[in-house]
């Protein structure tokens, strides 16, 4: 008999969204175990290793079980596993709103259309810059939302020579891309800092905090 499809999970919970432009939305996510990445500030180390083997019918199941119609993809990051492609195509043919919350270090044209990309880009301050996988730009829509996790200034810096070497402020101006949004890493930079270079430059980006850590313990996992 053939395997059965399935991934690895580390979680599965029901939780409030807390970054995007979807941030304060009631959302289902499905935390996929590994990472090629190894960010200086990550914040789910946790997901790296481990994790439970699941048939996709039963990750399939236990999302519908929690009956909300917003559903995250995320890690570590979900597309190094091929079987992710196929949970995410699963779960948008069922209905569900689909999120997938990737690095932008693995290719993502394999990915259902339908799908709401969230591309974290990696700035210096990450230590991982180098694995940004430029032509992954090609592959937005109005669908997608394009991140900056920032430590520093020079982050800022960096994301708005990004920015405008890639046009990606044209690109969302001209709705071809849903939303570039500017994240500061907990703890590091206070936001009215951030606030203020934003308003200085005037740039078309929006501020975001992790919600969920305003709400709950930072620490705390399942949330």
């Amino acid at each position: 008999m053939p395997p059965v499809p399935s991934l690895r999970i580390t979680e599965i919970f029901h939780s409030i969204q807390g970054e995007s432009t979807w941030s304060g939305t009631p959302c289902t996510f499905v935390r996929l175990t590994g990472c090629p990445l190894r960010c200086v500030w990550c914040d789910t180390e946790y997901s790296f290793y481990g994790g439970e083997l699941l048939a996709l019918d039963d990750i399939v199941a236990e999302v519908r079980s929690i009956e909300t119609n917003l559903v995250e993809i995320t890690g570590g990051e979900p597309l190094v596993h091929p079987n992710a492609f196929r949970l995410i195509e699963i779960l948008l043919n069922d209905g569900f709103t689909v999120l997938v919350e990737t690095s932008g270090a693995v290719d993502v044209a394999p990915l259902d259309p339908r799908a709401h990309k969230i591309m974290d880009l990696k700035c210096p301050g990450s230590g991982e810059v180098e694995k940004n996988l430029w032509k992954n730009l090609d592959q937005l829509t109005v669908r997608d939302e394009v991140k900056f996790v920032v430590a520093d200034r020079a982050d800022y810096e960096w994301t708005k020579d990004i920015i405008s070497k890639h046009q990606l402020d044209i690109m969302l101006k001209e709705r071809r891309l849903g939303a570039l949004l500017i994240s500061p890493v907990w703890g590091s930079i206070d936001l009215a800092i951030v606030a203020n270079w934003i308003l200085e430059d005037n740039i078309s980006i929006r501020l975001q905090t992790q919600l969920h850590k305003h709400i709950w313990d930072p620490n705390t996992r399942g949330v």
